[in-house]
């Protein structure tokens, strides 16, 4: 007797419009109706940056947690952080205390602005009981290092009077010595990963403050003042605890943080697909599967770097099972994602539309486009 077909539905969000569950959940009504028959398995995914908790927390059947926190400014919010299903991995995104999106365009000034915030998300997910953290770098208002967050945790940044730090980025260059005897007992016994898609180190040229400040408020002038006081951080981080952050790929990520999460927390880093790939349990459900839907908003050359539908296609690949890629957009470049494993690309838009119109008929775009896609697949049973 032969038996129904499977699919998976692993497609990260739909920016503005769909987020990564009902996107795959679009893609299965759409299947359904061409396919009544169909095993279908969900697996929202992300790529480590902005919808990964919800993703993860979706996947896994994890709930979204609130916490008291700050903003890079210091002013009170009330910010999310996921419990995974396993009820021991929590997910921090940088972006949700300590993200660009928090401030107004006239706020914006990483001289001052502080990561604190994620710091207490961290510390609220210890609260929770988690023994595994990861945190998604991106998105960040901040230049500081990570120094904010350490001071949620415990950490004390001192000047040569044996004063406590101001928060932002500009203070580091006042920095004299470090005390990391308060630190947050529990983080001795938790796994931290960084989930993060820059190599970046944390200063110079290529550091968090000339790539990423810019977009953060800063003058030319207040790039060359935060990469010395960066550089300044790092000299005493080497010298009161042995551990070289400067040149650690990945270091200058979410305007340092990266630096003190591997240098204090001696977080791993992973390439943030990796991570939500491993945690949702791709590779066994594509083992399962006969077909794999993946998409997200837009799809172009740039998608083979890093970005869900190439780490979903990689992973399929390695079992020799096909992969449909369904995007918003479909940009110039595509023809390079057919050699990572992304066997055809379908954009949604029925036609002339205003982006308005698009975004609002994202739902029924996805779920139109997976129904005659599966309509195609079938033909070849016949």
């Amino acid at each position: 007797m032969t038996r129904n077909t499977r699919y998976v539905c692993a497609p990260d969000s739909f920016k503005e419009s769909l987020t990564a569950s009902e996107a795959a959940q679009a893609m299965a009504a759409g299947i359904r109706k061409a396919d009544p028959d169909a095993e279908i398995r969900l697996l929202p995914m992300a790529d480590g940056g902005e919808g990964t908790t919800r993703a993860l927390v979706d996947a896994t059947g994890g709930s979204m947690r609130t916490t008291a926190a700050h903003d890079p400014l210091g002013r009170g919010i009330t910010a999310e952080y996921g419990l995974l299903g396993d009820g021991a991995t929590a997910v921090v995104e940088v972006a949700a205390a300590s993200g660009l999106a928090l401030l107004a365009p006239s706020e914006r000034n990483p001289l001052v602005t502080s990561s604190y915030g994620t710091g207490e998300l961290i510390r609220a997910a210890l609260d929770d009981g988690a023994t595994r953290i990861i945190v998604g770098l991106g998105g960040s208002a901040t230049n500081d290092a990570g120094a904010g967050m350490l001071q949620a945790l415990g950490v004390r940044l001192l000047d040569d009077e044996g004063r406590e730090l101001p928060a932002g980025g500009a203070a580091l260059a006042r920095l004299a010595d470090i005390d990391v005897s308060g630190l947050d007992a529990r983080l001795h016994d938790v796994e931290v990963i960084a989930a993060c898609d820059v190599t970046n180190p944390l200063v110079g040229p290529q550091g968090a403050s000339a790539v990423f400040s810019p977009q953060k408020g800063a003058t030319a002038d207040d790039v060359a003042l935060l990469d010395r006081a960066l550089g300044h951080f790092a000299e005493i981080v080497e010298r009161r605890l042995s551990v070289d952050v400067a040149g650690v790929p990945g270091a200058g990520a979410a305007g340092g943080i990266g630096a003190a999460l591997k240098g204090i927390l001696d977080a791993g880093f992973r390439h943030g697909v990796d991570v939500v790939i491993e945690t949702v349990g791709l590779p066994d459900a594509v083992r399962w599967a006969d077909v794999v839907f993946t998409g997200e908003g837009s799809i172009d050359a740039q998608t083979r770097y890093g970005k869900t539908p190439a780490g979903v296609a990689e992973t399929a690949k390695r079992y020799g099972k096909p992969v449909v890629a369904i995007a918003g957009h479909v940009g110039e470049g595509i023809d390079e994602l057919h050699a990572v494993g992304i066997d055809a690309i379908f954009g949604i838009a029925p036609g002339a539309a205003t982006l308005q119109d698009l975004l609002e008929d994202a739902p029924a775009n996805v779920e139109r486009t997976a129904e005659q896609v599966t309509r195609l697949l079938m033909l070849g049973g016949k």
